[in-house]
């Protein structure tokens, strides 16, 4: 999932027009934030943006497929869709669809911390 610190930049600079956009490593990739909102990722110097139910069919009706962070594992997709070409070329259009995976991070539940193990005394 490596991802070439000239791609990363050139998303970012694409991005701009949304405000605070930042990218932070994550597992081999880069989350892409607007101010503490994850709205996307990139991987293998691809795009993907946040959807929901009411955004992927625009991403399916341009041939646009899931993020999977598992090669042998295809079945397991996340909620982020790959971004067509012609959309990250052309920055206004690319912040519009940037604004609606916004819309989509802001709207989904609150993830609650992990639940940790209560440690043993030790006497």
């Amino acid at each position: 999932m490596a991802v070439t610190p000239s791609y990363r930049d050139y998303v970012l600079e694409q991005l701009a027009g949304l405000g605070r956009v930042r990218a932070i490593r994550m597992f081999g990739g880069v989350g892409i934030y607007c101010d503490e909102l994850f709205f996307g990722l990139v991987a293998d110097d691809t795009l993907y943006l946040k959807v929901n139910d009411g955004s992927r069919p625009d991403f399916i009706a341009r041939g646009m497929g899931p993020f999977r962070p598992f090669r042998d594992k295809p079945e397991l997709a996340m909620g982020y869709y790959e971004v067509p070409a012609d959309v990250l070329e052309d920055a206004e259009e690319l912040v519009t669809w940037g604004r609606r995976a916004l819309r989509v991070a802001a709207a989904a539940p609150p993830k609650r911390p992990a639940a940790r193990k209560p440690r043993k005394s030790k006497k």
